[in-house]
């Protein structure tokens, strides 16, 4: 079984360790010290008191692979577009393709049963003009919500900090031979790999959070419990919950737990930094586009008023593209005024 995994960083390497360890033949896509460290060590894979490294082909040029059974894509949602190009020699008819990243995917809307004008179309906010869709064709996709926190603590080295669940299942909702394979294949692995029939269900509630703290906290600087636990914010960050709950309810789905629990859970942990206040720490660049933009969007196309989120997307855009972590698209600010 021939497995790539494009983007061999944080959850890229965690996933290619594991599934090296389940006896599947893994390649790694990585550039600079990462590639060059993972060539002459080997990767590491640091959980708890163990460590673990395996021996890896890695690779900058997709060429030098031959073709794959399945593709894990490793980077960020919003940097997909960029790499089509470069996932093109690792493809024969058969190759599935499973994005391991935060927000709305690339394939959201094919096979969606959504009821909507958006039914098998695309979304911008995530792949500007298509480019993802006509290139790669979600006829190969398979969808996964990301779950486990990891780092990479110097290059060639992964530490895993929590949580082992990638829920995995196919946009139609379907139970295939492909996804079990992959599934079984995660387990053996070490991981939780549950196959869900109504993944979109799990997109959005993750989504939920992505959103709104995500935002705010890389606006303030705050962590969650400080958020969620002052009443001024945690009224902002209700109001931009329930904007997403409207669209997500307006493609069909069942966010099956009140805004209020979803906020006191993430109120809990703390001191926690989400993502993309991480990121901006580490001057890495933001994936807003993904995890607000989108949204909005969908509910531009669909008639559904996001004002909350629409502000909090243009103050984050602002910074962002002030230190120089988001390079802004005239398309989607087109589609997201």
């Amino acid at each position: 079984m021939n497995i790539c995994v494009f983007g061999a960083g944080a959850i890229g390497g965690y996933i290619g360790c594991s599934l090296s360890k389940a006896g599947a033949n893994v390649s790694l896509i990585a550039r600079g010290p990462h590639k060059e460290a993972i060539e002459k060590n080997g990767l590491t894979l640091i959980t708890g008191n163990s460590s673990d490294t395996f021996n890896l082909k890695v690779t900058e040029n997709p060429k030098e692979l031959e073709t794959q059974d399945y593709i894990i894509i490793g980077v960020k949602a919003h940097a997909i577009a960029g790499i089509v190009e470069n996932l093109k020699p690792l493809l024969n008819k058969n190759t599935s393709i499973l994005s391991a990243v935060n927000g709305i995917p690339w394939w959201y809307f094919y096979k969606a049963n959504s009821n909507t004008i958006l039914e098998n179309t695309h979304i911008d906010s995530v792949d500007p003009d298509g480019i993802i869709w006509k290139n790669l064709n979600p006829e190969r996709a398979l969808g996964c919500v990301v779950y486990p926190a990891c780092e990479i603590e110097k290059p060639g080295v992964i530490k895993h900090i929590e949580g082992n669940r990638f829920s995995l299942g196919e946009p139609s909702g379907i139970n295939t031979d492909r996804l079990k394979i992959l599934s079984d294949l995660f387990i053996k692995g070490g991981l939780k790999a549950p196959q869900k029939k109504n993944l979109r269900d799990e997109i959005w509630i993750k989504l939920w959070g992505n959103c709104s703290f995500n935002p705010i906290s890389a606006i303030t600087g705050a962590s969650l419990d400080i958020i969620g636990n002052d009443p001024s914010s945690r009224n902002l960050i209700k109001q931009m919950m329930e904007e997403c709950q409207k669209v997500g309810e307006a493609v069909g789905v069942n966010f099956g737990v009140s805004i209020d629990k979803r906020i006191d859970g993430a109120s809990s942990i703390i001191g926690h930094k989400p993502s993309t206040r991480q990121d901006i720490e580490m001057k890495r660049p933001l994936e807003i586009d993904p995890i607000m933009s989108a949204i909005i969007e969908i509910g531009n196309k669909l008639n559904i008023a996001t004002p909350m989120l629409k502000h909090i997307n243009s103050i984050l855009k602002l910074k962002a593209n002030y230190l120089g972590l988001y390079k802004r698209n005239e398309l989607i600010e087109k589609l997201t005024i």
